[in-house]
């Protein structure tokens, strides 16, 4: 009785002789294959070609969702570039955490945004910007690592927005001087949109408006 030859060395031997199939093309059409596709058995050439057709659409589909995300990430460049032209318009260091507040709101079209800093020039002691910020937030602030995108779990920081109770996601960034670990600010935006900030997100663009944000409002401090 003649032994069944291995799959493993067909494979290898028609891989090691391309010109198998040249040599004996007949072989082509007489293959039969199940389709995945229809179900039906096809030729090797069709099979090889339904093949191609999958890696295609792969493929395309792949192109597809690579040019959304250069879409995606164009508009926030452009929203981005908006915010900072508004910081810069700012007519003075006093009027610069209204600037990052209200200019997120209007380039982002975020429904709320407030800062706090804390250790600011005795000159600033009395702004609205400098208010209500207890210990807990304070070493809260210095916690975050990272921006924090999510939902609103009662947080300190969200208090301090216009209508506090509306806020179902939030995101939350610390304010630092470059190399410091201690925070002295926080930067807070807010959406009754429980999908608007998610721990999904990517926070790329999240870091860079802190690290924006961070740069503009360290003026105040004493």
């Amino acid at each position: 009785m003649t032994a069944p030859l291995d799959s493993t060395l067909v494979a290898q031997f028609l891989s090691d002789n391309p010109q198998f199939f040249e040599e004996h093309a007949d072989l082509l059409g007489e293959i039969k294959l199940s389709s995945p596709l229809t179900g039906r058995a096809v030729s090797l050439q069709e099979r090889q070609m339904e093949v191609l057709r999958d890696k295609y659409k792969t493929l395309e589909l792949r192109m597809s969702n690579l040019m959304r995300l250069a879409s995606e990430n164009e508009a926030i460049a452009n929203k981005f570039h908006r915010w900072t032209q508004i910081l810069l318009q700012s007519e003075d260091v006093g009027s610069m955490p209204h600037a990052v507040a209200g200019g997120l709101k209007t380039a982002f079209e975020v429904p709320q945004a407030t800062v706090r800093i804390w250790g600011t020039a005795p000159d600033y002691l009395d702004e609205w910007f400098v208010k209500g910020v207890s210990e807990d937030a304070r070493i809260f602030a210095n916690s975050l690592l990272a921006p924090y995108c999510g939902a609103n779990k009662d947080f300190e920081a969200v208090r301090w927005l216009d209508d506090p109770s509306a806020v179902v996601s939030t995101v939350i960034i610390p304010l630092r001087k470059p190399g410091d670990k201690q925070a002295f600010g926080l930067l807070i935006m807010g959406s009754q949109d429980a999908n608007r900030f998610t721990s999904l997100m990517a926070t790329d663009f999240l870091v860079h408006i802190g690290e924006t944000s961070s740069t503009a409002l360290a003026w105040l401090l004493a």
